[in-house]
């Protein structure tokens, strides 16, 4: 099922703003996922590159840390049972 924002886009609203967040993570994780495959697997066809665990490691780490922020700034249960 594909994500989808049903309603006017009001960036005001904490929900919307919670969306916006999520969506830029899955996006940050998908390039993370196809670059950091694709890096490993030229590495392993062509030749070694010393530093690409290092590299690998830091952006699963600043992943990590958006994976955090976004559910550290979600909003709280009340908003969502008022807007019912």
């Amino acid at each position: 099922m594909p994500i989808r924002w049903y309603g006017p886009a009001d960036p005001a609203d904490p929900t919307y703003r919670h969306f916006n967040r999520v969506v830029n993570f899955v996006l940050h994780a998908m390039v993370f996922a196809a670059l950091n495959s694709g890096l490993w697997f030229i590495q392993q066809m062509r030749h070694p590159w010393d530093h690409l665990d290092l590299f690998s490691e830091l952006w699963l780490a600043g992943l990590m840390t958006h994976l955090v922020i976004v559910l550290r700034l979600r909003p709280s249960g009340d908003a969502d049972s008022s807007a019912s």
